[in-house]
């Protein structure tokens, strides 16, 4: 995470001082690196130039247009899961070229949209959805490409919220009813049936299951030609883990090393869907301290950020490093102490971290909950009605609000 480091004790991102921002825009607060994102883009970019994929960025990961947009622009596609992200992908002018479609609840309306704006691809997750993608395309007169997401029946080490190519979960289909959908495919008269979509989960630092789903996708599609079933797209989905606190992860090009050999004996074309991989590091949470708790048992630092912001500590009970934004040393105070990181919200999961260490933590200080670009914002809510954060983009020496701070009239601009 070279683009949040300290000066002089001060946390800055890229040459901006977070501490500004912060004093400028207020808190809660996130703040993403434009040059991480781009960068990591890059990387993996560069990791599979030999065989010039498709990447498509995951847009559930973080959805801020400015983001999606600064992505776009580098020729990246997207790859969305509802009729939302959709939406947004057009007004950024994204090519429908460029978007594929994942997701096992699409609702008619949706699959139209998509339809009738020529997207590349559906992922279908179900035999039930693939009839209903042919319906809805028969009806519009338009043959639509649709790839068959197979669940590769692999467990990954990961959460077990975010692991989605095992048997028991609920995403794609499995080998055998893949099989007969593709050799019965021509029922289907106003779909292209011609690719394959895996995704085995989430945060996975590990290539091996990786390469054991993408070989047993690989031998399926050779048994699939050995039927005269041509496969013209292979979508390996994304996935690839990042560092939160002491993970070492595979890099893009480990991650392109393991994999290449068996994707170069497949003829099809490759889409790859990293998200948390390009944006995770990419961004950061600044709260504020509003009360130092002491307490017979444990020391609380109550901060202005609570679970609505970042739920992702109390629903995986995820890691995320937290770190003062001015960093003190052993000459202003002599004890380090630790202390319960919580929110504002009326539950008791309601926290960011636990058992942290700080020296001499004070009420009014800033703390900077790291590698919260993924499945931060994008996963917010308004919970206790608690209006969500702004949103900051910082690009070198400069710095733009990418969404502003709701008000609380936003919480009510749709009811009555």
């Amino acid at each position: 995470m070279h683009d949040f480091n300290y000066r002089h004790d001060n946390l800055y991102c890229e040459s901006v001082n977070i501490e500004e921002l912060a004093r400028k825009y207020g808190t809660p607060l996130y703040v993403y690196s434009r040059n991480t994102i781009i960068s990591h883009y890059k990387k993996i970019k560069e990791a599979f130039c030999q065989i010039n994929p498709l990447i498509c960025f995951s847009m559930k990961a973080n959805s801020n247009l400015a983001i999606c947009k600064a992505l776009v622009r580098e020729g990246c596609g997207l790859d969305i899961v509802s009729g939302g992200e959709l939406y947004r992908a057009f007004k950024i002018g994204a090519s429908p070229r460029k978007i594929v479609y994942a997701g096992v609840g699409k609702t008619e309306k949706e699959i139209e949209i998509a339809i009738r704006h020529h997207i590349f691809f559906f992922n279908a997750e179900s035999i039930p959805e693939l009839e209903l993608i042919n319906r809805v395309a028969g009806r519009l007169g338009i043959r639509q490409k649709v790839a068959i997401r197979i669940n590769p029946d692999i467990k990954a080490k990961t959460h077990k919220y975010i692991t989605t190519g095992h048997g028991e979960n609920k995403f794609g289909i499995d080998f055998e009813t893949a099989k007969k959908t593709f050799l019965k495919k021509n029922r289907y008269k106003n779909l292209n049936v011609s690719g394959i979509h895996m995704h085995i989960g989430s945060q996975i630092v590990d290539a091996k299951p990786f390469v054991r789903a993408v070989e047993r996708i690989a031998d399926f599609i050779k048994d699939l030609e050995s039927r005269e079933v041509a496969i013209r797209w292979l979508n390996i989905g994304g996935g690839l883990g990042i560092i939160y606190s002491r993970e070492r992860p595979q890099t893009a090009k480990e991650y392109a090393k393991a994999v290449l050999p068996v994707l170069k004996k497949v003829k099809a074309n490759i889409i790859l869907e990293p998200g948390r991989f390009i944006v995770g590091n990419a961004g950061v949470l600044i709260t504020r301290i509003q009360y130092v708790k002491e307490t017979p048992s444990k020391n609380f630092a109550i901060v202005d950020a609570g679970m609505n912001d970042l739920i992702r500590p109390s629903l995986y009970g995820a890691y995320h490093e937290i770190l003062p934004v001015k960093s003190r040393s052993y000459s202003d105070s002599k004890e380090i102490r630790v202390f319960d990181v919580v929110g504002p919200i009326c539950e008791s999961g309601d926290f960011l971290g636990k058992s942290r260490k700080f020296i001499g933590l004070r009420e009014g200080d800033l703390l900077s909950v790291m590698s919260a670009g993924a499945y931060g914002f994008s996963m917010s809510s308004n919970y206790n009605s608690r209006p969500r954060p702004s949103e900051v983009m910082v690009e070198g020496s400069k710095a733009r609000l990418i969404r502003r701070r709701e008000t609380y009239e936003d919480l009510i601009r749709t009811e009555s």
